[in-house]
């Protein structure tokens, strides 16, 4: 029983016995009443300590999911279901949530990947240090401080872009609701990209906006049919990912970018250009903001830095700053101060920029194990990403229903298979996160369907 134990995780190494433990009933089909192998069998394989292992199983125990007998050690509980098969549909909610599905389809990081040490440091700073940060709203463009750092940051990425033209948010969320209701009115069209990032496509139903898709290419989008839509129904927007596109986690390249601008400039078209990934891209190539002034770019760290920890902004011309702004002031009256200080604290300390350089090495190490596990399973894999979080793949043996039941039968949930088309159309392809699919679930689950695989006759 070989449970995969990361010793780099932030996650205790009791709880990842415990997730492992279920993960292995749940694999193996163990039946009610089967005995686990013992604690010392355990331990010694895994090179845990025995108390260790003890209580995860205990905890076990606790959940109703094991059973503790003398002289037989740990068995597995009679109301468990881990017998349950790829069929059973209808299984309780509750069941799921105790057996731990993993979100293989996720949009952030795992909370296994989270690091505490440094965020605690600087939420202590300010705590010590800015009295105001603590109880006071921000400024309505956002902390002085922080504008200053995300300034700095965008030069890298040869974006000169002066700190009055730069707006903090509450996330990409709030940048993007901002930018859609300030700039779009009901009725308004704009292009998208299929597939394409979900919940924008419900904050532009929500604002009575309509959407025309362009199919996303492992270039960029398809720019003959992107003409077309632009020459027949003359939008007012593009919202594009430029690198580590959501959900394919492939990037435009420089000759799409150049023509994608040229179209925008000859139409009248204004560019959104969302890169809330921007911090796992170490490569080279530019983003549109760099190539042309009147791109709207939004970026955030809640995708790198913590969930809870909302900020995001926006990086525009002055006047559309301004706009921004108020609309800002008048919807929520600004954003979080302490948030905003914390953020400004880690980056100006560094810290930040060694976080996202420790999270850019291990996803391309989770990255290249992924890639080589869906080849060994026969998936197709949509343009081979070289960095971000995801890898766009489907199976090329089974279809979606049995790719679904074979994830319920690993304890793996999937995304919506509707949920990345503009106009809810189903599709077989998977949005896989790779700081996920190295877990062993994952790992079963395509081995499974590799395995499983019809025999050439």
């Amino acid at each position: 029983m070989d449970l995969r134990i990361d010793r780099q995780a932030l996650v205790p190494v009791v709880q990842q016995i415990v997730d492992a433990l279920i993960c292995w009933l749940r694999c193996n089909d163990v039946v009610p009443g089967a005995r686990l192998p013992s604690v010392r069998q355990i331990a010694r394989i895994n090179l845990l300590s025995q108390s260790s292992v003890v209580e995860a199983c205990e905890r076990l125990v606790a959940q109703g999911l094991l059973e503790s007998r003398h002289g037989a050690g740990f068995v597995v509980a009679a109301s468990t279901g881990f017998a349950l098969g790829p069929q059973d549909e209808g299984t309780d909610i509750t069941q799921h949530s105790m057996l731990c599905e993993l979100q293989l389809g996720s949009g952030g990081l795992p909370e296994s990947w989270r690091e505490t040490d440094d965020l605690a440091y600087a939420i202590r700073q300010v705590s010590r240090t800015d009295m105001a940060g603590l109880f006071n709203y921000s400024t309505p463009l956002g902390l002085p401080a922080l504008r200053q750092q995300i300034a700095r940051r965008l030069r890298q990425l040869d974006m000169c872009i002066e700190e009055d033209r730069i707006l903090t948010t509450a996330g990409a969320s709030q940048a993007l609701d901002l930018i859609v209701r300030t700039l779009l009115k009901p009725g308004d069209c704009v292009v998208v990209e299929s597939p394409g990032y979900p919940m924008l496509f419900e904050l532009l139903r929500l604002h009575g906006v309509r959407m025309h898709e362009v199919a996303r290419t492992p270039r960029g989008p398809d720019i003959a049919a992107l003409e077309a839509l632009l020459q027949e129904h003359r939008p007012r927007g593009l919202f594009i990912n430029s690198f580590h596109h959501n959900p394919t986690g492939c990037c435009l390249t420089p000759v799409v970018a150049q023509r994608l601008l040229q179209l925008a400039k000859t139409y009248g078209v204004q560019v959104i250009e969302d890169d809330v990934y921007a911090d796992l891209h170490s490569g080279p190539g530019k983003r549109l903001a760099a190539l042309d002034n009147s791109v709207i770019y939004v970026g955030s760290y809640s995708k790198t830095l913590s969930s809870s920890l909302r900020v995001g902004f926006v990086a525009a011309a002055a006047e559309v700053i301004a706009r921004l702004a108020e609309v800002k002031m008048i919807s929520s009256l600004g954003a979080s101060r302490f948030c905003e200080s914390v953020l400004a604290c880690l980056l100006a300390s560094g810290a930040y920029r060694k976080l996202v350089q420790r999270q850019r090495q291990r996803l391309n190490s989770d990255r290249l194990a992924t890639l080589q596990l869906l080849e060994d399973a026969e998936w197709e894999v949509f343009g081979k990403p070289a960095g971000g979080l995801f890898i766009w793949a489907r199976s090329r043996t089974f279809d979606d229903g049995q790719v679904r039941s074979y994830a319920r039968r690993f304890g793996i949930s999937l995304s919506s298979k509707t949920a990345f088309s503009p106009n809810g159309e189903a599709c077989g392809w998977q949005r896989i996160n790779v700081a996920c699919a190295c877990d062993p679930r994952a790992r079963a689950f395509f081995q499974a369907t590799a395995q499983d695989r019809p025999q050439a006759s």
